[in-house]
């Protein structure tokens, strides 16, 4: 049996740095594998990251990118995204710092060359290019990645080599 060639190329971030961050994240990897509305997913592999942009102390983060397709909108996956998160126990409602701990975050980065802004999602996620814990893993798996006003993103890693981040073993 082939899989089904669905018609959207979607880039999903991952992270987590609460509990279990590792477990968390091969847990949601697996939930985000099973949606009936996507095929053909990529992994990149998991990476240790230092918080950044937050004045608050906590734990690394375990980071990823994943890549699929799928016949769901921009705003449909980003719902079901959000849903997903609060399976793995994230209140978006109660975070009150920005860039805090989570237990699960998951952000939809890049849908094709789509770009948008909205209240529920804009795309390309706006600093996707500035985090070296985005740039590493979805430059893993797609090397010749490019966005739309801003070009290739592997132009874009000399500006994120301060940000500590360290390739798991597989």
């Amino acid at each position: 049996m082939t899989q089904s060639v669905l018609p959207h190329l979607a880039v999903i971030g991952l992270g987590a740095n609460l509990g279990d961050p590792v477990s968390t994240m091969c847990n949601a990897v697996a939930a985000l594998r099973a949606h009936p509305q996507t095929a053909n997913w990529r992994i990149s592999p998991f990476y240790r990251t230092a918080p950044i942009g937050s004045n608050e102390a906590q734990p690394d983060y375990i980071n990823a990118v994943a890549v699929c397709q799928t016949s769901l909108t921009p705003a449909s996956m980003m719902h079901w995204l959000l849903e997903t998160e609060r399976e793995f126990g994230r209140d978006r409602s109660h975070d009150i710092a920005r860039n805090g701990p989570r237990t699960l975050d998951l952000d939809l980065l890049m849908f094709d060359a789509v770009t948008m802004h909205s209240p529920l999602l804009t795309l390309p996620h706006p600093r996707l290019h500035e985090r070296a814990f985005v740039l590493r893993p979805l430059l893993d798996l797609l090397p010749d990645a490019q966005l739309p006003a801003l070009g290739r993103l592997d132009h874009y890693l000399p500006a994120v080599a301060d940000q500590a981040i360290d390739r798991l073993p597989a």
